[in-house]
């Protein structure tokens, strides 16, 4: 009689999300305009690249601007990215937010209450909220996460 060999399985949670934070942001001011008062705000300097194409078989093509900003490569990187094409949205659950300001911190250097309190000082930014990713869903999520 063959033994039966008990196969053991093993998950391997890589996640990368605990080092971003998303701040969703309210406001009516174009891409550019806003990504120049969050770098007047930050002392930083978002710079528009090249735009987020999510890959779907639609006729239409949706893209949606970003700018982003880091130092080096493996320190905290800044993007911008906006939640509107046309009518369309990048993440479908969050219709009520514009632009959504993505903050990749491997070292956990920032306070991110500290950077929602700054972000709500903009004049023109009506509101910010906080996207938790452990608890958030969506199919395009991993287009705004490092």
């Amino acid at each position: 009689m063959k033994k039966i060999q008990k196969i053991t399985r093993v998950q391997l949670n890589v996640d990368n999300d605990e080092d971003t934070t998303l701040l969703g942001l309210v406001c009516a001011e174009p891409d550019y305009k806003l990504s120049l008062l969050i770098n007047n705000k930050l002392s930083i300097s978002l710079k528009s690249i090249a735009p987020i194409i999510p890959g779907e078989s639609d006729v239409t093509q949706l893209t949606f601007s970003r700018f982003s900003f880091s130092k080096k490569a493996h320190d905290i990187s800044y993007n911008l990215i906006s939640n509107r094409s046309g009518k369309m949205f990048l993440l479908n659950k969050l219709k009520n937010i514009d632009y959504i300001f993505s903050i990749y911190d491997p070292e956990k250097m920032l306070n991110s209450e500290l950077l929602t309190s700054q972000m709500r000082e903009i004049a023109t930014v009506n509101a910010v909220f906080y996207i938790d990713l452990l608890t958030f869903k969506d199919k395009n999520l991993h287009y705004l996460t490092h």
